[in-house]
């Protein structure tokens, strides 16, 4: 690793260490139904709750807006994002769109595009949906049995494409690679670009949630490299490709996405899941939740909680981490991929081949 990369590495950690401190909420995930259209494979969920789980009401969340967050952020400054499930699955997704746009707060939600029709597009851009990141995995064989779904394809590229049209849109595609889609990913990119997206993250797939007892969506060591090295060629032909924002990558760090290695779980981001429980990202394990908005103040978790991830020194105690030389920049990857024991599910410079 060069000194300028190096250099860089050592003021994030001094950046990061500065914005622990001062925690501002900038991101906020509402799960706001675990209902979702499709079957997928890779589901990160822990698949512990009900389908039959009811949705949490619209009035719990915005009540919990009202009380707990707005007084204390400017809300042009804070990021909703209503995810699932499949947030489209909620009849009222426009109504509660448009009452968090009223209240000042820009918002967006994660599809995977099936229930995304031009005049359900139309009736939530109305009520001021700002961003959307739609989910397309490969080309239509591969995504179709990936999301086991006979039309997910078909609905992928049309939410694609109504996005492309639009203008004054935040949105990009998200991509999960895995062991059968690997040697297509340049041919993803050639559908992707030619449907108008230019922004375009992928994703690796954990070994959580559905994941974990499919052991051919995960990469190979090798083939993680190689999705790298894709990147970087992407990258410096001038296309805005990026790998996902979790894992130190060693030598890869500053080629292959906008920013250095952050998890800005528990320090800028937060969620409230299904159930009311007060989380970071909303594919973290069940042992991290740090309240629940039914029995606590959303806020005083936010500013006085949140100490496993502010705090990441407990995992020097367990390996891979312990005697890490690369653990000031790493701290121990996302908090999305500890277990309920605490070890750690992928270690990306063991991938890489670079500890």
């Amino acid at each position: 690793m060069n000194l300028r990369i190096r250099l860089a590495l050592r003021l994030e950690q001094w950046r990061r260490r500065n914005l622990k401190e001062l925690h501002p909420l900038q991101q906020l995930f509402w799960e706001s139904t675990l209902r979702c259209n499709v079957h997928c494979l890779h589901c990160g969920s822990d698949c512990i709750a009900s389908v039959q789980t009811p949705d949490m009401l619209a009035e719990d969340f915005l009540h919990v807006i009202d009380t707990e967050v707005t007084p204390h952020v400017d809300p042009h400054k804070v990021l909703i994002i209503i995810s699932g499930g499949e947030p489209l699955m909620r009849k009222d997704l426009a109504q509660i769109g448009r009452a968090l746009y009223d209240r000042g707060y820009p918002w967006g939600m994660v599809t995977n595009g099936l229930a995304l029709t031009e005049a359900r597009f139309r009736e939530l851009r109305k009520a001021g949906l700002r961003s959307i990141t739609v989910s397309l995995d490969g080309l239509e064989e591969d995504h179709v049995w990936l999301r086991q779904h006979p039309l997910a394809f078909e609905g992928a590229c049309r939410a694609i494409r109504l996005c492309a049209a639009e203008k004054g849109l935040v949105w990009d595609v998200v991509t999960c690679a895995n062991q059968r889609t690997i040697d297509h990913i340049p041919a993803i990119r050639e559908l992707l670009w030619n449907l108008g997206v230019r922004d375009w993250r992928v994703f690796g797939i954990a070994p959580m949630g559905r994941a974990a007892d499919n052991p051919e969506l995960i990469l190979t060591d090798e083939q993680f490299k190689q999705l790298m090295d894709f990147i970087v060629a992407e990258r410096e032909a001038g296309r805005h490709v990026s790998y996902s924002c979790e894992g130190y990558l060693g030598s890869y760090e500053g080629k292959v996405r906008d920013h250095l290695y952050q998890c800005a779980a528990g320090i800028s981001v937060a969620s409230i899941l299904i159930d009311g429980s007060i989380s970071a990202c909303t594919s973290i394990r069940g042992k991290y939740y740090q309240g629940n908005i039914y029995k606590d103040s959303f806020w005083q978790v936010w500013e006085n909680g949140f100490k496993p991830y502010r705090d990441r020194s407990w995992m020097r105690k367990l390996e891979p981490c312990k005697d890490c030389k690369a653990f000031d920049f790493c701290e121990g990857n996302g908090m999305h991929l500890r277990r309920e024991d605490g070890s750690l599910m992928l270690c990306h410079l063991n991938r890489l081949g670079q500890k």
